[in-house]
């Protein structure tokens, strides 16, 4: 059964610099970008939920994955983008969420959330089984993982039954911690062949041992660390040199490539080099949802100068507030006195952008509302909107885009995301 992604296979394999952005968000915003790049472009829709904001209870954003799946296509039907051209997947899917449990207690669990995924449709499945539970040696063995991988693998087939030839799996043990690094970190190593190649080797050894060995051909993609990485300030540039040899581990796998995690705020340059160096699935999130704050606040910053205080929506303030009074999601990335938190929280002064987190909350969400009804209301000059929005500005002036406040959000985001889509349809060219 044919899955969209065997396309981009297709074209690795042949020698075609293919690739495909994988669009990791659950704001409506992000996946309104996203649908209308797809528009534009021609190309696929790839969006994927992460085990903590979709699961079987309703993750931090409250939805389980069929509200997931309909929230996307709701989006992608009101803009005319054909559901044949879209590809739900599920990331980091696993015992992650219940790692306070023992390890069966957490794999149940993790069981219970592959088949919820696959009854929604999501038929890209990424396993990750890389953290330790309760009880588990630290760090786990290679020999651990691939057995619980290929545990959840059986899951999902036989959730599945005849539609289980439509799924593609994504595996590896090198797996960056979801949504960047949590401390500053020094340098980014890539994966070594020899680690690669043992990753593979053990999770056939499981794959067979759980009687799925003929799955392995829908094994869409092994996630290894290509070098890029971000923490708080810093951004870790993809550098080619480090993986000359670490790109040829899939020559004598003819149905996978390489996935890779943590491509956030990559140059244009450094998406289309992992692209044609088999990095074909680039995972993007909290890049996005940091324009989506950065195009909010610029808006926030051209109604303080159009509105009184008393009838801004004043939405910087609602967000610091907020977080403020549940610090459960920054407290842990954002150090330093009460000035510096202040600073990060306001300005996701961290690359990690935990202010992505709290976009689902009721006064967050009634604030955004409030400043774009002020500012359909009275509009937005063009001398103001330069100075916050300049790329923005030009696209207005052009004729290719409305000066209104949720067009010039999207196309913010859109802009990340426009890097992406050169990167992934890159023409011919030499990356050394």
């Amino acid at each position: 059964m044919w899955n969209p992604l065997d396309e981009v296979v297709r074209g690795q394999k042949a020698g075609r610099p293919h690739g495909v952005t994988s669009v990791c968000s659950a704001h409506p915003l992000v996946i309104e970008a996203a649908v209308r790049q797809a528009l534009s472009s021609g190309g696929l829709l790839l969006v994927e939920a992460t085990s903590n904001q979709v699961d079987q209870y309703g993750g931090y954003t409250g939805m389980r994955p069929e509200d997931f799946r309909e929230l996307v296509l709701g989006i992608a039907a009101e803009h005319g983008l054909p559901q044949e051209r879209i590809v739900l997947g599920g990331d980091h899917l696993g015992p992650n969420r219940w790692r306070s449990l023992p390890p069966e207690q957490a794999m149940a669990e993790a069981d219970a959330l592959v088949a919820a995924y696959v009854r929604a449709g999501f038929t890209k499945i990424h396993l990750d089984c890389s953290f330790p539970c309760v009880g588990d040696p630290a760090p786990l063995t290679d020999d651990l993982v691939a057995e619980r991988t290929a545990r959840l693998v059986r899951v999902a087939e036989e959730t599945a039954g005849p539609a289980a030839l439509g799924l593609r799996y994504v595996i590896g043990t090198e797996v960056p911690v979801p949504g960047g690094a949590h401390e500053t970190l020094e340098g980014m190593a890539a994966t070594t062949p020899g680690a690669a190649l043992l990753t593979l080797r053990r999770h056939r050894d499981a794959f067979a041992a759980h009687r799925v060995d003929d799955v392995w051909p829908r094994v869409l993609a092994l996630v290894v660390q290509p070098g890029v990485e971000f923490d708080h300030l810093q951004v870790f540039d993809y550098r080619p040199e480090r993986t000359a040899e670490l790109r040829e581990v899939l020559a004598d796998e003819p149905h996978m490539v390489f996935e890779a995690h943590s491509t956030d705020y990559q140059t244009a340059e450094g998406l289309a080099a992992l692209v044609a160096h088999h990095w074909a699935v680039l995972k993007v999130g909290p890049g996005l949802t940091f324009a989506l704050r950065e195009a909010l606040f610029a808006l926030a910053a051209v109604e303080d100068e159009l509105l009184g205080p008393e009838e801004r929506s004043g939405i910087v303030e609602v967000v610091d507030r907020r977080m403020r009074e549940d610090p459960s999601r920054w407290q842990g990335y954002y150090n330093g006195d009460t000035a510096r938190q202040r600073l990060a929280r306001r300005y996701s002064y961290s690359y990690s952008d935990r202010v992505r987190y709290y976009w689902p909350d009721p006064e967050i969400t009634a604030a955004q509302e409030r400043l774009f009804a002020n500012l359909v209301a009275v509009g937005i000059p063009l001398p103001l909107l330069s100075a916050h929005l300049p790329d923005q500005y030009r696209r207005v002036r052009a004729g290719a885009l409305e000066a209104t406040p949720r067009a010039l959000v999207v196309d913010h985001i859109r802009d990340v995301l426009r890097d992406y889509d050169r990167a992934c349809r890159v023409p011919d060219k030499e990356y050394v």
